[in-house]
This record gives structure tokens, sequence and C-alpha cells, in this order.
């Protein structure tokens, strides 16, 4: 392979975290808006769950706007982070009894996207790498 080939190949690398943040960002914004909308229903089903209704509220809010900074591709990896974190969560306290398949599957597919993101960062197409020039945390160079 030519030296201009690897260029092309690393230019086009560049790219594909951005299929990853937009499928992700949606599905956390569709499974986070219904929390939000009927907070109170989200609150007893969390409390029938043996979680702190408080919880309700703050996991909503990080879905919804979550999903919406990761497809904007802003604060990428500090949302990854807590995403992994709120889904190993669910896992633990909602899923696992329920197996793999129709149980934990999809939160485990969202962890590692999230990992995906947290390792490669928001890659172009995004507000951190092509308008700020770097990323919010941590800062690294470009």
């Amino acid at each position: 392979m030519g030296s201009n080939n690897i260029h092309i190949i690393d230019k086009v690398r560049e790219f594909s975290p951005l299929p990853l943040r937009i499928i992700i960002g949606i599905t956390f914004i569709i499974h986070g808006l219904p929390k939000l909308v009927g907070v109170g229903k989200t609150q007893g089903f969390f409390g029938h769950m043996g979680l702190p209704p408080e919880l309700a509220l703050p996991i909503a809010l990080l879905e919804v706007i979550g999903g919406i900074v990761l497809i904007c591709g802003i604060l990428t990896r500090i949302t990854s982070i807590l995403l992994i974190i709120e889904m190993i969560g669910a896992i633990f306290t909602a899923k696992i009894s329920k197996g793999f398949v129709g149980g934990y599957e999809l939160d485990l597919l969202l962890i590692f996207i999230a990992m995906s993101l947290l390792i490669s960062g928001p890659g172009r197409i995004s507000i951190e790498r092509d308008i700020l020039k770097r990323e919010i945390f941590p800062k690294t160079k470009y």
C-alpha cells in the first residue's frame, strides 16, 4: 500500500465516530424522553426496583441531554463515561435476571459503543473537533 492510500485511510478513519455518535445519541434520546415526560411514573418504577426515586430525573436528563451532546460531538468522552456507568447500573439492577437476549443485550451494545467513543473521541464533524479545535475534556492536540 502506498503512502497516499494510507493517508486517505487515515482521513476516512477520522469520520468513524460519527455514525456511532448519531445512533447512540438517538437511542438515548428515545429511551430518555419517556422517562423525562413521565418522571412521576419513572420515580415509581425506580422505587419498585429498590432504587431511590430521586434518581429518575437525573437519569432521564443524562439520557436526553447526553444523547444530544453526543450527536453534536461535544463532551464526548465525559458523556460516554457517564452513560457507561448508567448502563452498567441498569444491567445489574434491572436486566441481568432477564438474561442476554431480551435482557441486557442492548445495554451491553450501548456500553461498547460508548467505550469506542471514549477511546476515539468525537472525530470529525463535531463541535469539539471542527469548531472548538480541541476536546473540552480531556484536552488533546489535533
